[in-house]
């Protein structure tokens, strides 16, 4: 089958390209195989021109302008390195930190926060650049394909999708070779498939291999980012980290930007095996499938967080609002950051969280995290009516029988109904 003939004749969705309507492509570009063989596949297949976008979220290990060199080699018009680490952190990871943002009891969304920013500033580099379809290396059983095509069809209804992984008829025996053909530098050998890796500022994820296979225990080689717990320090290691509205300002006492926080939080919760998560997940588009992450940062300021905000709010707000993280999460997760509801919920986590703010004292070891200390000019506590050691003042002991009598009425009436019957 030739390229050309790969190219989808049919479309599914009013957003997708009509293959005559393609000039112009604008390229979420990587470096890696997939998308180095995308670059010269788009051009070959469609006869179109190829603009590449690379977006720094924080990904560890790159050389952006090797990256960038790689792309103009190809063939590529321009190739545009974005630095969006700090937009991501305070746009996106804040607002996640302050709704307590875990999608199945695990996941702290690192990927599905990132994709919406890259799809906008594929849409606003799409347009400076004049071109009129937007390219992705997002395969057709992801929830990444589900976010970015999302955001573009919202943000540009007037640009068009193509993304080739769900088209062409190409394993990544065919990609190497493909590569191999065209003079594309394959990175890492071609010996072993490598895990398939997704990371920011604010995690990585790994797939792929033996993942798959529920049955294996994880192999060491695809803990990159934490160390194995066992080999963590033999000794715990306790930090403070400071919130001011619900963000994070400030670690063992000195006050950082928020990038620069959640690297050092992440280097040394990494160095004591904190924040491995082998989780089991509901995709949007039906699968359910087995990821391994590596979530350092989020693993110590996400419990911090929501340690300062049980400890200024009331009981009634500490048991509605995580039905609204939860919310959030799922929203955020099912790619539908422009919904106006995750926004509508944002108003509420902002008001919420102005009364967060105080230190939070965490131990590390050997990979886990536990909160030892929490203090906050906010806290609705007070050590003198919690004490056993003295009565009187504001709380009257005296007064608990008749609350009892009273909260406990409809319940002791339901039971007494109940054992007649």
């Amino acid at each position: 089958m030739s390229r050309s003939e790969q190219i989808p004749t049919t479309r599914s969705a009013s957003y997708e390209a009509d293959p005559e309507q393609v000039h112009r492509v604008l390229l979420l570009y990587s470096g890696g195989l997939d998308t180095s063989v995308m670059l010269k596949w788009i051009q070959d297949s469609y006869e179109a021109e190829v603009v590449c976008l690379t977006v720094n979220l924080g990904q560890p290990g790159e050389d952006y302008e090797v990256i960038k060199g790689k792309a103009m080699q190809l063939g590529a018009l321009e190739c545009h390195v974005v630095d969006a680490r700090e937009q991501f952190a305070q746009e996106y990871v804040a607002p996640a930190i302050k709704a307590n943002a875990l999608y199945g009891g695990g996941y702290p969304l690192f990927t599905a926060l990132g994709r919406p920013l890259i799809a906008k500033l594929a849409v606003d580099y799409a347009r400076q650049s004049g071109c009129d379809t937007i390219a992705h290396g997002c395969t057709g059983k992801g929830n990444d394909q589900v976010r970015i095509e999302a955001t573009i069809a919202t943000l540009a209804p007037e640009l068009k999708v193509i993304a080739p992984v769900r088209s062409w008829q190409m394993g990544r025996e065919e990609e190497i070779a493909y590569a191999r053909e065209h003079g594309i530098p394959v990175k890492g050998g071609t010996e072993t498939a490598p895990y398939s890796i997704d990371d920011n500022l604010w995690g990585r994820s790994s797939e792929g291999r033996w993942i798959e296979d529920l049955d294996h225990a994880p192999d060491e080689d695809v803990f990159q980012l934490v160390t194995p717990p066992e080999r963590a320090p033999e000794e715990p290691q306790t930090i403070t980290i400071d919130f001011e509205r619900g963000a994070p300002v400030a670690l063992d006492g000195e006050r950082l930007g928020l990038v620069e926080l959640i690297e050092r939080v992440a280097e040394v919760g990494a160095r004591h095996g904190v924040g491995i998560v082998d989780h089991i997940e509901d995709r949007i588009v039906g699968l359910k499938v087995r990821d391994i992450y590596e979530v350092p940062a989020a693993a110590i300021v996400l419990p911090a967080h929501q340690e300062i905000e049980r400890l200024v709010c009331t009981i009634h707000e500490n048991q509605f609002k995580p039905q609204l993280d939860r919310q959030w999460a799922y929203l955020v997760y099912a790619g539908l950051w422009w919904e106006p509801l995750r926004s509508d919920l944002d108003a509420y986590m902002e008001r919420v969280n102005e009364r967060v703010a105080g230190t939070v004292g965490l131990k590390l070891y050997k990979g886990h995290v536990r909160v030892v200390t929490r203090s906050s000019a906010n806290a609705i506590y007070d050590a003198s009516l919690a004490s056993f050691a003295q009565s009187g003042g504001l709380f009257s002991q005296a007064a608990s029988p008749g609350f009892i009598e009273l909260w406990s009425l409809q319940s002791r009436m339901a039971w007494r109904l109940h054992e007649e019957e």
